[in-house]
């Protein structure tokens, strides 16, 4: 082998016992610091797990990326949207005011809202959420057995409680029988809330709300039984409040929390 390689007896067997480099220590931990990111962010892909590694390991995205493929981490991927509320009625609806146009600078410009569902062992739990398009953060939520207008009348009420808009703000949800109700359309008037819709049978128009379910499902409840609806309703509460607003990265908000993303907004703006 000595001959071979054209080297000495002595220095191939150096070269044999010698220790890991500084490059080859470097990289475990960063293997290392990438396992544990995927095992509490499983949704996580190339992008936020670099952010969150450089933070304490300078590292390249590409460094990241091959480890990453070379040890076969991969993100789980969203599940697919499925209808949830009931547009066939004859309640007065609502323009679509967005289009589509997804992209917001301030926050209380623009909120989308949505209803899901999971199952316990005591039947169904719904969950109204409403986000804000410019954050990213969960401003208001509510949960209930049954999926009524008081569902999301709930959750628009804390969202006001929490975030104190003012009068320049959109309210975007799709057709669903709850929020073409004569009561929470009062209330959305009575605080100079525009009302907006997505068109028939699109779901690409409440994308956002959409995506935040899909993150709710993949990260969280699709790999859990719950016995009582008590039980959802805190894994949902400890998802929203200690996990997706204060922790989860965004590519939207340059691989940052909603919250924290907002204090930027709030420490520029001052």
């Amino acid at each position: 082998m000595c001959d071979l390689l054209k080297v000495s007896r002595s220095g191939y067997y150096d070269w044999m016992g010698r220790s890991p480099s500084e490059r080859s220590r470097k990289h475990a931990r960063i293997l290392k610091k990438i396992k544990a990111i995927h095992k509490k962010f499983p949704m996580y892909g190339v992008d936020p797990i670099w952010a969150e590694v450089k933070e304490s390991i300078p590292c390249s995205r590409g460094t990241v990326y091959r480890l990453m493929r070379e040890h076969g981490i991969q993100s789980k991927r969203k599940s697919k949207w499925k209808a949830t509320t009931n547009s066939k009625h004859n309640l007065p609806v609502a323009p679509n005011l967005l289009n589509q146009d997804f992209d917001v600078e301030t926050p209380n410009t623009v909120w989308v809202s949505d209803i899901t569902y999971n199952w316990t062992e005591e039947g169904w739990l719904y969950t109204a959420i409403i986000k804000d398009l410019c954050t990213k953060e969960i401003v208001g939520y509510a949960m209930d057995k049954r999926m009524t207008k008081k569902l999301v009348i709930k959750a628009l009420l804390m969202a006001l409680r929490k975030a104190k808009p003012g009068s320049d703000l959109i309210f975007h949800s799709d057709r669903g029988s709850q929020y073409c109700s004569k009561a929470f359309r009062a209330l959305l008037e009575e605080h100079q809330i525009r009302q907006s819709m997505s068109r028939k049978g699109n779901p690409y128009d409440n994308a956002p709300a959409e995506n935040f379910f899909s993150c709710l499902k993949c990260e969280c409840t699709n790999f859990l039984h719950f016995r009582t609806r008590r039980d959802a309703k805190q894994t949902i509460f400890e998802y929203i409040e200690i996990y997706y607003n204060r922790q989860r990265r965004h590519a939207a908000l340059r691989w940052i929390s909603p919250l924290k993303y907002k204090h930027q907004l709030a420490a520029m703006a001052a």
